[in-house]
């Protein structure tokens, strides 16, 4: 690699890290792991970073290829998306400053809820979900990260958005 190059991905690196290590710590609910697949993800970019075609977004490039380094990691532990933190994306639907034992106590209701509610819904609006919360990417971006139409990111989010709301209005009247 040569030196103009070296720098460009020295400047990138510190560009985009901190957004790539929030997504994975998000996805996998475990800052070491986080730190760990953050940088095995500039890794592989490094390494492919003559590949980039400029045709998407580098942001989205970089998002491809840690939910891929994740992924991966996932199946090389023998572990499934149902392990994934859903911790955080509970918190973006429940968010709010709660102050007495019973909204406490009602909010961790719906947290759990939301979890397992998640937990259940097929891979593909899982993903969509968590891309679109976690990594607070736009659709056309979202479709490039997992080769789907920017239509179908847009749809998918949709009715896992929907699903999860219905759960959560039959179970708790929300």
């Amino acid at each position: 690699m040569d030196n103009n190059l070296e720098k460009n991905f020295e400047q990138f690196y510190i560009d985009f890290y901190p957004r790539i290590y929030a997504f994975l710590c998000r996805l996998s609910g475990n800052s070491d792991l986080s730190e760990d697949l953050t940088q095995e993800t500039f890794y592989q970019a490094y390494i492919s970073f003559h590949k980039f075609k400029g045709d998407s977004d580098i942001f989205t490039w970089l998002a491809a290829i840690a939910k891929y380094t994740y992924f991966k990691y996932l199946k090389k532990n023998r572990m499934d998306l149902n392990t994934v933190c859903l911790d955080s994306i509970a918190d973006v639907y429940c968010s709010g400053d709660s102050e007495s034992p019973e909204e406490i106590f009602q909010r961790q209701q719906v947290i759990t809820g939301v979890k397992r509610i998640i937990s259940k819904i097929p891979e593909k609006y899982r993903n969509v979900v968590i891309l679109r919360i976690y990594a607070e990417i736009p659709f056309s971006q979202i479709a490039s990260v997992l080769g789907i139409t920017e239509n179908s990111a847009k749809v998918i989010y949709f009715r896992a958005k929907k699903m999860l709301m219905e759960e959560l209005n039959d179970e708790y009247n929300m």
